[in-house]
């Protein structure tokens, strides 16, 4: 008589079963926490573009500016007599507006001021702007859809779709809702 040793097809397939329960219960645990990192770094993001573009602001005369590009270095042909060596505003991979943390990025500014002091202000500084994020696969990385703009508020859409803005820059284009603001 032999003496087996390992273990019989009913024991393996016992303990693949198992794996296979604590799979099913995990998975959509691990998405739900990748899909709340993502919206948090998201509106991390956008928190640093109001802060970036109101630094911006007080060394631009008053003016928020319409391209992005001028608030990272260098800032040339952006605010007149500013030092090249100067810190920069934002970083610059949030200036390209690439999609990140499973979010696409868009930017749009608002009107040209009229009585611009060109010796102080940016050619393309405007009186408002609007950065918007919207999840690049609904669901899978991101649920909710945000929005920023120079009012400081952070409005958030719940089913991902450009989040309204509050309206009060003229620049309510995603839609006639109002703007959720993100507590």
């Amino acid at each position: 008589m032999k003496n087996q040793k390992g273990f019989t097809l009913i024991e393996l397939l016992i303990v693949v079963a198992i794996i296979g329960i604590i799979a099913a219960i995990a998975i959509p645990s691990l998405l739900r926490a990748r899909v709340s990192a993502n919206e948090s770094a998201t509106i991390g993001d956008i928190r640093t573009v109001i802060s970036a573009q109101a630094a911006y602001q007080s060394a631009n005369g008053g003016w928020y500016d319409n391209t992005l590009t001028c608030l990272t270095a260098p800032m040339v042909g952006c605010i007149p007599n500013y030092p090249t060596n100067s810190p920069t505003f934002l970083d610059s991979q949030l200036t390209a507006l690439l999609a990140k943390s499973g979010y696409s990025r868009s930017f749009l500014g608002g009107a040209t001021p009229t009585g611009r002091n060109t010796a102080l202000s940016s050619p393309t500084s405007v009186t408002s702007y609007v950065y918007w994020a919207t999840p690049t696969s609904g669901g899978q990385t991101g649920v909710r859809g945000f929005a920023g703009d120079a009012s400081g508020l952070l409005c958030f859409s719940p089913d991902g779709v450009l989040a309204a803005t509050t309206g009060s820059i003229g620049l309510d284009t995603a839609s006639a809702a109002t703007c959720s603001v993100l507590q």
